[in-house]
């Protein structure tokens, strides 16, 4: 970012005579932190645009084989354009006004006037630093939102969450399991243009091929056995707005080639009909896999990767950005305190530094669900360190169980806890009570099918272990 200490703007003069290269070049190395880098006309700016990143173009108007204006008119409409300052001679000063009005931001006259000159260059590239500081706020504004962070990893992910917002592009969004990619596509969603569109989302993975078809590309009344009507399917329905594909490393290779079609030609071809359907969707797409290696093996189409993969967003996970696990337990404990009524809870010395040691395969979910189940186990609105889990690795996947359970079927866990058989069972029976709600989103009928036991007894058991006063978020009518 710009005025960081160490920061670089980098300049690029264009201009047909050298002597003048040189003479601004000079002149410009007087101000701090700028490097100026040279082009003898607009065609070989633009390579050196195409090639590099610059702050600043300061452009001559006349020069052969493409002028300062059409320069002007090919870079001010680009993302990210960097700021242009035109030159123009003495008496030609409409000139320089009409490439203001074609993008340029200021001009100087010919001879120059070096105060006159460093002057321009200064509020230009001042301009430019506002620019970024801007973009950073609110990029970071936009993802907090739906994340909590206080990292510099994250901060450069706010920053891009914001530009890549911004423009009509499908982004992939890549990042282990449990790091948070579909808070960072609700973030895309808020910062783009569609944020007041349709935002609908699909899980590649949670249906078979044929019903995520159906499900994604709709279908004709009587297309398949139990296609009783008519189903406009996901892509109709975001029509406008966002469509976010999570593991779409999973889609289907026969879907694979279907949804390459509608990032094509923007059509989408329900099943059971003839005629395609125009849409107008952006694509955001999130995985935990390699896809670039997925292609390579075969297993994913690489024409749908490369279109995919227009800009890619990497969600760093928590291990690369230990500064976020005390923000993170923090917001954590303050919720599951709320949600199971313990009142404020006691945190035990050392117990941020416990959390930032250890490795988090499982990243942000798994540290959320360790402290969900360390704040339901607490004792009289203390925290129990024994029940944090050992610093050995563990897999991503066994946070879904509940780490506090997991321990406590363990031999290391039960000697950790100290208690008796009958206190252990009870620990082990609310913890799993406590996993079917989180998994049933609150919902107490869900939870109770999933334990394999009536509402009426569920009720019978959040009593026992102080839990029914935790609201029923489902509600009765959800299944």
């Amino acid at each position: 970012m710009r005025g960081e200490p160490g920061a670089v703007s980098r300049v690029l003069v264009v201009d047909d005579d050298a002597g003048v290269r040189f003479t601004l070049r000079e002149m410009l190395r007087s101000l701090s932190g700028v490097e100026v880098e040279q082009a003898e006309d607009g065609e070989a700016a633009l390579e050196k645009l195409a090639s590099r990143a610059f702050e600043l173009v300061i452009t001559d108007l006349r020069m052969p084989r493409m002028d300062g204006m059409e320069l002007v008119r090919r870079v001010s409409g680009a993302p990210h354009a960097p700021r242009i300052i035109v030159i123009t001679a003495h008496g030609s000063e409409r000139f320089a006004v009409e490439a203001v009005k074609a993008g340029a931001y200021d001009y100087f006259r010919k001879p120059f006037d070096v105060d006159e000159l460093l002057a321009v260059v200064t509020r230009a590239l001042e301009s430019v630093r506002l620019r970024h500081e801007n973009e950073r706020l609110t990029g970071e504004l936009n993802l907090s939102r739906s994340m909590v962070f206080s990292s510099e990893p994250m901060g450069r992910l706010a920053q891009l969450v914001q530009r890549a917002g911004s423009r009509d592009v499908t982004v992939l969004i890549t990042g282990e399991s449990g790091t948070g990619k579909e808070r960072v596509a609700e973030a895309l969603v808020r910062a783009s243009p569609r944020a007041n569109g349709p935002y609908l989302r699909f899980n590649c993975a949670a249906l078979t091929e044929e019903l995520a078809e159906a499900e994604l590309f709709g279908h004709s009344k009587g297309a398949f056995t139990g296609a009783n009507r008519v189903r406009p399917g996901l892509f109709r329905e975001a029509d406008g707005g966002t469509l976010l594909l999570d593991e779409v490393g999973e889609l289907a290779p026969p879907l694979q080639a279907k949804l390459l079609r509608v990032l094509q030609e923007g059509e989408v071809r329900p099943v059971g009909e003839d005629r395609p359907v125009k849409v107008d969707v952006r694509i955001l797409a999130a995985t935990h896999r390699d896809l670039r290696k997925r292609a390579a093996e075969g297993q994913f189409r690489e024409d749908l990767y490369y279109r995919l993969n227009v800009v890619q967003l990497r969600v760093p996970p928590l291990r690369e950005r230990p500064e976020d696990i005390p923000v993170l337990s923090r917001m954590f404990l303050d919720r599951f305190s709320g949600r199971f009524h313990t009142g404020p809870l006691k945190v035990p010395p050392g117990f941020v530094d416990r959390l930032m040691a250890l490795p988090w395969p499982g990243n942000v979910r798994e540290l959320e669900n360790t402290l969900e189940s360390l704040v339901a186990l607490s004792s009289e609105g203390e925290l129990d360190l024994s029940l944090l889990p050992t610093s050995e690795p563990r897999s991503a996947g066994a946070a879904s169980t509940g780490p506090v359970a997991e321990g406590l079927r363990s031999e290391e866990g039960e000697a950790a806890t100290g208690m008796g058989l009958k206190e252990r069972v009870e620990a082990y029976e609310r913890g799993l009570v406590l996993d079917a709600l989180r998994i049933e989103g609150g919902n107490r009928s869900g939870a109770a099918r999933r334990l394999g036991i009536g509402r009426a007894t569920l009720h019978d058991k959040l009593r026992k272990y102080g839990l029914d006063s935790a609201p029923d978020e489902g509600g009765e009518g959800r299944s």
